[in-house]
């Protein structure tokens, strides 16, 4: 019992600080995470608080990851992490029973982990977590109690200071499938042996004021009394989604630019998802950008999920002199963690990314990414 409570000892904590490092990393990202659980369990009112839990939290795990790797403060360690994988055990199990959540979250964007396997890995890190706290009393600190409680309290808050520096900025690591040098023509794509959807057809009758959808073998017991409504190809078992499998320009008309945009040289991307979030200050200085853009023949757009009436209304009060598109707001957030930030394309391939608060001056971005103002 003694050396497979060392071993779970190992196991949990490293786990512990990657996982609490991967969601630090994108701290907004997480915060997206958690309005989805809020969502699920119609708790929307604690959406106000989802980026300042989503900062604890990753602290929090870091903190506790190392407290157990050095056995600081063991019978508050074991009693937290006990707590905490027994409240996500039963996230995890909702989230597979009632498919409600598709990933967890656990580790960001580095690893998606199907509800299921999110919920057998919570089972795992019970089963460990349970050796530790038996064993508590006789794990010893690795350098002294003080020294170790410091230690734990110093990666609590270099987690803390960690996750505010990549919420100010961008994340340090980026995973996701706009990262720059990936290409968003190829990520939209499947691979050839990709598993495609599992579809069966089935037919919508009414009956009794009631619809009812019916399998081809069912349709040989109706009679006149049932009367047909639809047919429809029914996903049973979902197969393989590319990478990047939402994203889509739209004018205001509805016209789809999509391809013009992947196709050009050379464009520039404000991303804004929700335009009345954005920041303002910086709207005069993308002003400045934007005319040289212009004089340089570098085109220059916006991407919002906001209502047409609310982008005219924004751009009027801060003179913007170019078009703003419409993208899905999630795809929005997904592609870069600012409002507004700024994403330079060149033939579909994501070549710089830069949060509101790094926002360049165009000679800096000319000197390193444009050839001829091209």
């Amino acid at each position: 019992m003694k050396i497979l409570a060392q071993i779970s000892r190992l196991l949990v904590g490293i786990l512990f600080i990657i996982s609490g490092f991967i969601k630090a990393n994108d701290p907004l990202g997480f915060s997206y995470k958690l309005d989805e659980y809020f969502e699920v369990f119609n708790m929307p009112w604690l959406k106000f608080a989802s980026l300042a839990l989503a900062i604890g939290i990753c602290a929090f795990e870091i903190g506790l990851g190392v407290a157990l790797l050095l056995g600081a403060k063991m019978k508050f360690t074991a009693w937290s992490l006990m707590l905490m994988t027994i409240f996500f055990t039963f996230l995890t199990f909702y989230s597979w029973k009632f498919d409600v959540v598709k990933d967890c979250g656990c580790f960001g964007d580095a690893l998606h982990l199907e509800p299921f396997q999110s919920f057998m890995k919570d089972v795992i890190l019970l089963v460990l977590i349970t050796f530790i706290f038996i064993k508590k009393n006789e794990i010893k600190p690795l350098f002294g109690d003080k020294s170790s409680t410091y230690a734990a309290y110093l990666g609590f808050i270099g987690s803390f200071a960690f996750s505010i520096y990549c919420l100010m900025h961008l994340p340090v690591i980026d995973f996701r499938p706009y990262a720059i040098g990936k290409s968003i023509p190829e990520g939209m794509k499947l691979p050839p042996n990709a598993i495609k959807d599992s579809v069966v057809m089935v037919f919508i009758y009414e009956k009794d004021g009631k619809q009812l959808e019916l399998n081809m073998d069912q349709l040989t017991t109706i009679d006149d009394t049932y009367k047909f409504i639809d047919r429809k190809d029914k996903v049973i078992v979902e197969g393989d989604k590319p990478k990047i499998h939402d994203f889509t320009i739209n004018a205001v008309d509805g016209s789809d630019i999509t391809e013009d945009v992947l196709k050009q040289p050379s464009v520039f991307l404000l991303v804004a998802y929700d335009i009345n979030k954005s920041d303002e200050g910086i709207q005069s200085q993308v002003n400045d950008f934007v005319t040289l853009c212009q004089k340089a023949g570098v085109e220059f757009i916006g991407l919002t999920s906001s209502a047409p009436k609310e982008v005219d209304d924004f751009r009027h009060k801060h003179n913007s002199t170019f078009d703003y598109y419409f993208t899905d707001g999630t795809t929005l957030k997904t592609i870069v963690r600012s409002n507004p930030g700024l994403v330079l394309l060149q033939n579909g391939v994501v070549k710089g990314m830069w949060h509101h608060n790094d926002f360049p001056t165009f000679d800096e971005v000319k000197k390193t990414f444009l050839v001829s103002g091209k």
